[in-house]
């Protein structure tokens, strides 16, 4: 059947090692022209750069992708996410009441499926975060235990930032199992 749909897609990695992001990109369109339902007509790779901040890496490949059917369009940009696409020809499309539906289902499955996996990645990160809570707070526990400390030995000692290691200690002092004195914590003797 012929590809009658002509796309121009940019498609971008970004990640440590520069290795890694030269290959994964490569790799990213080697899939794609090994696919049945795309033939990539054109294909240019972008130099990659070290970005401003940290040690991260970026590329990007500009390629020309003819398709036969809208739903392969639609799950190229699902698959692949490229930053960029725009459709060369034909320059109108007829689209059906179904096509247009079967884009619209498609576009809702994605949706809850990205949905489904925010909510459970909230769920962990919540539990995460209340076990790393009860784990710091024993951790602080077991230091006072073998002496009285300041904030910025605990913070040394945790490797957690001052400031926010107050906070745990704030709840450690609420709770009665801490007191505070001239800058230095201490269990509190029952």
């Amino acid at each position: 059947m012929e590809k009658k749909i002509l796309f121009r897609a940019v498609i971008e990695v970004l990640g440590k090692p520069q290795e890694h992001v030269e290959k994964s990109i490569r790799e990213y369109v080697e899939k794609l022209k090994g696919s049945k339902e795309f033939e990539v007509v054109s294909e240019e790779f972008a130099e990659i750069k070290k970005q401003d901040k940290g040690e991260l890496w970026a590329t990007f490949a500009e390629l020309e992708i003819r398709t036969d059917k809208i739903d392969n369009l639609t799950g190229f940009c699902f698959d692949y996410m490229p930053s960029l696409i725009e459709v060369i020809e034909p320059t109108e499309m007829k689209v059906s009441d179904q096509e247009f539906s079967s884009f619209l289902n498609d576009l809702q499955a994605k949706l809850h499926q990205i949905d489904m996996f925010a909510k459970q990645m909230r769920v962990e990160n919540s539990h995460l975060r209340r076990n790393m809570g009860g784990l710091l707070k024993n951790y602080l526990t077991v230091l006072l235990s073998k002496g009285n400390l300041s904030s910025k030995q605990l913070a040394g000692l945790t490797g957690i930032n001052e400031e926010k290691l107050g906070d745990f200690l704030d709840q450690l002092i609420d709770s009665g199992k801490v007191e505070l004195k001239d800058g230095i914590y201490s269990l509190k003797k029952d």
